[in-house]
């Protein structure tokens, strides 16, 4: 190829990769931050019962229905958290929730929290005249308004139980993905079984301290111990088998 033929074929190459390292460093590209999402979005929120008819089989060979309680609810900042583990709940709102299925004072002092956008209670199933327990096959609904960057947390007690509760990790579920999109669908994988450490455990279906069994509220033993994962040596359900959260975002 002729010597001037290829140096002009190099300066053109040339011009174009400067013009294109100009383009690049242009304001107004990919290296301005995106601005954060400002949409409000309504979810309503679905906790179904899924549970069989054996769900619960104890060490007896009886069964007992699994049945869970009113549930307490918070829409709030990742910065806020509904449940604290790792401490005593002693003396506690929680305490209430998890030994007799009272959502009443947590929501009280949920309310009192700074980033918490809403707050409340799920007390009656869908279809049922007046509130009450969830039985199996039956189901609460909620609905509330987020932005973008908020999360959920809810509480609800396992009745079989005396103090266990199901409910999220302490950052809550997560509403929306990172461009600000609403999340959908089924969010059971993020809801685990909980011991509030309040009162000692005993086999799920068959204590006389368990809320369907015993004689007044907060009578059974007390265990002064912190809120953690459940850990006690008694067989519990899978969490997936029982339960279904669905979040369902208004497009």
């Amino acid at each position: 190829m002729d010597t001037k033929i290829q140096v002009l074929i190099a300066v053109a190459l040339g011009v174009a990769i400067a013009l294109a390292g100009l383009m690049l460093l242009r304001p107004g590209r990919e290296e301005e931050p995106m601005p954060a999402p400002t949409t409000a979005t309504t979810f309503t929120v679905r906790i179904e019962n899924i549970a069989g008819e054996d769900a619960i089989v104890t060490s007896e060979g009886s069964t007992a229905p699994f049945v869970l309680s009113p549930v307490a609810w918070a829409v709030h900042s990742p910065a806020v958290s509904l449940l604290m583990t790792g401490i005593s709940a002693s003396g506690m709102p929680l305490e209430r929730l998890a030994e007799d299925g009272n959502p009443g004072p947590l929501v009280e002092e949920i309310g009192t929290k700074g980033g918490v956008a809403s707050s409340g209670i799920v007390d009656t199933p869908v279809g049922a005249d007046g509130p009450g327990v969830l039985t199996p096959g039956s189901m609460f609904e909620f609905q509330f308004t987020a932005m973008p960057g908020m999360r959920l947390s809810f509480a609800t007690m396992f009745g079989q139980s005396n103090d266990l509760f199901y409910a999220p990790d302490p950052p809550g579920i997560q509403l929306f993905y990172a461009d600000g999109t609403p999340i959908s669908g089924d969010v059971t994988g993020m809801v685990f079984l909980w011991d509030a450490g309040t009162e000692v455990n005993q086999e799920p279906g068959l204590g006389s301290d368990q809320a369907p069994r015993q004689a007044a509220p907060n009578t059974g033993e007390d265990e002064n111990g912190l809120v953690q994962l459940v850990n006690d040596g008694y067989m519990y359900p899978n969490v997936l088998d029982v339960i279904r959260v669905t979040l369902s975002p208004q497009m």
